[in-house]
């Protein structure tokens, strides 16, 4: 693999972006076959070599290399997504902890300091906590399948992981319903009729966001949220990296209205993700590289037009009036360039899944398997990086019986629990803030969550440590999203125009009624399990 293209402008100290990776050469190795020789039993079997599932086969083979691991992939090319390509700082935490810490090298990563954020002709700045050293926190972002790539080739690296190319196309487990889970069934790739059953100890399920087996822990129907629509900004490389970072709340609108050259990276602050509320629905851009920022325009509601030719219109007016050529004359001309260049766009679906309790002996579900939080917040992976950190460290302090994996299951539920929820959660309450059009109360809220993320400080430190997922606190995050309401029912008590004091009064009760309908139905669904 050719090193791609860096910045010497920044570097991440802690989960270095520059440089080669130290399992390159196993990038595009061979992997097994489906065959008959295959051996019949395993330690453990993983299904899915996606970040979760490669992650956890990696540390699992660390920890005890006399384990005998079969991952399960249906296709180990390098995939090609349209989202999970921003890693939070908690999410290269967990790498870091999983032995992982360099897997960003090699494949043109790019640090990520904070998040710019817009709406209404205003702009704020949201940077990453400070570590206890006084230096800031980064993220990264990069091509999604380099990353995994790269995750694949840590776990052909170990001598004690069989890297399997087929199906995984059912778990066997007696008809009962109640039996454990003994192992999985794989199929050749190009012909499911042609099977083999191979035994476990544990099978993991990290098949993903359409995993196959999820209906055996949860047969709850899902509903779709919204629609990502995705699109490739491509620019030459900033010249210089005074616009990285800055002071947390409020910046002036000149901040880097125009770039340097007519090809340089436009956006307002590079190496930032940047979230633009002004279009039909949220619009994040994020850079792949130094070369390629990804545009994700949320089209609001389960469904999209079925014509192609409206899509676009609704895509290219949404982009147009997150980023007004008035305000970002230069962003504005290459998102629309962009838009009606492509020659198709990509659309993924956006939901809401909470976890489930894991009753079932014998198998464990992890990652989007498990559950699915909206990718506004890009906490993804960084939950399933954790949730995977904290089964490994129950897994280790365990003997091999079936009553041990049920005492794990328990204990890792509960430990996963508060930075789940609190990166679950305010991912669907701030798209449902975000995302709002028709509701005069979430249209408060919005602008509100803006002003009270403007003021700075802790009003808007604490935030990025919820963003980041580095302060899993529950109670601290409904402290938070409450002074957001109670923010709201000032501006709307102070509102002469809203009519009479009486009327104002209960329009700020029922504003603080839609709050709290907002975050509590779920962060209760996310407590249940």
């Amino acid at each position: 693999m050719t090193v791609p293209e860096y910045s010497p402008l920044d570097e991440n100290e802690d989960w270095p972006t520059h440089g080669e990776y130290e399992h390159t050469k196993l990038y595009h190795s061979k992997v097994c076959e489906f065959s008959e020789h295959l051996p019949s039993s395993f330690d453990y079997i993983v299904i899915g070599a996606g970040p979760i599932g490669a992650a956890l086969a990696f540390k699992l083979a660390t920890d005890d290399p006399t384990q005998r691991i079969l991952v399960v992939e249906q296709n180990w090319d390098e995939p090609d997504r349209i989202v999970g390509e921003l890693m939070q700082p908690a999410g290269c935490q967990a790498l870091e902890l999983l032995g992982l810490g360099r897997v960003f090298s090699g494949i043109g990563a790019v640090p990520v300091h904070g998040y710019y954020i817009a709406y209404g002709g205003k702009q704020l700045y949201v940077p990453y906590p400070l570590k206890a050293n006084g230096k800031p926190y980064r993220g990264v972002s990069f091509h999604h399948g380099r990353l995994v790539m790269n995750l694949r080739a840590a776990c052909k690296s170990r001598s004690n992981i069989t890297c399997l190319e087929a199906s995984a196309v059912g778990l066997i487990r007696d008809p009962d319903g109640v039996s454990p889970v003994r192992g999985a069934c794989v199929a050749m790739r190009d012909n499911q009729k042609v099977q083999k059953k191979v035994t476990a100890r544990i099978t993991f399920v990290c098949d993903g966001i359409s995993s196959q087996f999820r209906k055996v822990l949860n047969p709850e129907p899902v509903s779709l949220i919204s629609h990502f629509c995705g699109l490739v900004l491509e620019h030459e490389p900033v010249v210089t990296g005074d616009y990285f970072t800055g002071p947390a709340g409020a910046i002036p609108a000149s901040l880097r209205a125009e770039p340097l050259t007519q090809k340089e990276n436009p956006l307002p602050m590079p190496h930032n993700g940047h979230v633009l509320l002004d279009g039909v629905g949220p619009v994040l851009l994020y850079q792949m590289s130094e070369r390629e920022t990804r545009i994700l325009a949320d089209i609001p509601g389960p469904g999209l037009p079925s014509d192609g030719t409206q899509l676009r219109a609704l895509v290219r007016d949404s982009l147009s009036r997150a980023a007004p050529k008035h305000l970002y004359p230069a962003l504005h001309s290459r998102l629309m360039d962009a838009v009606d260049g492509a020659q198709r766009l990509r659309c993924i679906g956006s939901k809401f899944i909470p976890a489930t309790a894991n009753r079932i002996p014998g198998a464990v579900w992890i990652g989007d398997a498990l559950n699915v939080r909206h990718p506004l917040t890009g906490g993804g992976m960084t939950v399933g990086l954790w949730d995977v950190v904290h089964l490994c460290r129950q897994i280790a302090k365990e003997d091999h019986s079936p009553r041990a994996l049920s005492r794990v299951t328990a204990q890792w539920q509960w430990d996963r629990r508060s930075r789940a929820l609190v990166v679950n959660t305010l991912s669907v309450a701030l798209h449902a803030l975000f995302a709002a059009a028709d509701s005069p109360d979430m249209c408060l809220l919005r602008e509100a969550c803006f002003n009270y993320l403007s003021h700075g400080s802790f009003y808007t430190m604490h935030p990025s440590g919820f963003l980041s997922g580095l302060s899993p606190s529950p109670l601290l995050l409904l402290f938070h999203f409450f002074s957001v309401a109670l923010l709201a029912v000032a501006m709307r008590l102070g509102d002469a125009k809203a009519g009479f004091l009486p009327m104002r009064c209960l329009s700020a009760a029922r504003t603080l009624w839609v709050a709290a309908c907002v975050i509590l139905p779920f962060m209760w669904r996310e407590l249940r399990p």
